[in-house]
């Protein structure tokens, strides 16, 4: 399983220092590999719309989120916009920003 993840907005964002992180499961050790790739089942991502979530009304700076699983011969992007409301959806979220503050961005 490959995930792509990038944030976007929110108070101090840059776009030019912006760059999406790479999730390899096939390069991740077997116990990351297996959280991330349950994560993934658990939000049902690959039943998800294309986009999740709407700013509130009158919101700025809000931050919004695109994720794209690539799974044998399956592709899904989404982009999700904060609030958040699932909580699989919001858990998958809060693994992959913790996890791409922990490594050096790709892509």
């Amino acid at each position: 399983m490959r995930v792509q993840f990038k944030m976007e907005g929110g108070v101090a964002f840059f776009p030019g220092l912006s760059r999406p992180t790479i999730f390899d499961t096939e390069q991740l050790s077997p116990g990351y590999a297996a959280e991330l790739e349950q994560k993934v089942k658990a939000a049902r991502f690959f039943d998800l719309p294309a986009t999740v979530g709407a700013p509130g009304k009158g919101a700025a700076d809000y931050r919004q989120y695109t994720v794209t699983v690539e799974d044998q011969d399956r592709s899904h992007t989404v982009r999700v916009v904060e609030p958040v409301a699932d909580s699989a959806l919001l858990a998958l979220l809060d693994y992959l920003r913790a996890r791409s503050r922990a490594r050096p961005a790709s892509g």
